[in-house]
């Protein structure tokens, strides 16, 4: 445990951030399933777009909040819109 006063509350500022962060990261993990299950499903081609455009958006927001590297946003971002095209191209 910390010693100082300065530190103790850098200790509380962390940890508040840490579990306010960890909501917009899950966020993430959750719109990109629900994306890529759409996407390999194959079915239906308007809610795989749909699925993809919030998992885009939510990603750009935990970017914007620093929640995720933005580099790791736009890895993501790459990945599934490359995976749609791909379900675009064959459908």
């Amino acid at each position: 445990m910390a010693n100082h006063r300065s530190a103790v509350k850098r200790f509380r500022q962390s940890e508040k951030r840490r579990v306010h962060n960890r909501i917009y990261r899950t966020r993430v993990r959750t719109y990109i399933k629900k994306a890529r299950t759409e996407i390999a499903s194959g079915s239906d081609l308007e809610a795989a777009r749909a699925a993809t455009k919030v998992a885009v958006r939510d990603l750009d927001m935990a970017a914007s909040r620093g929640t995720i590297h933005p580099k790791n946003a736009a890895r993501r971002k790459s990945r599934i819109m490359k995976q749609l095209a791909a379900l675009e191209a064959k459908g």
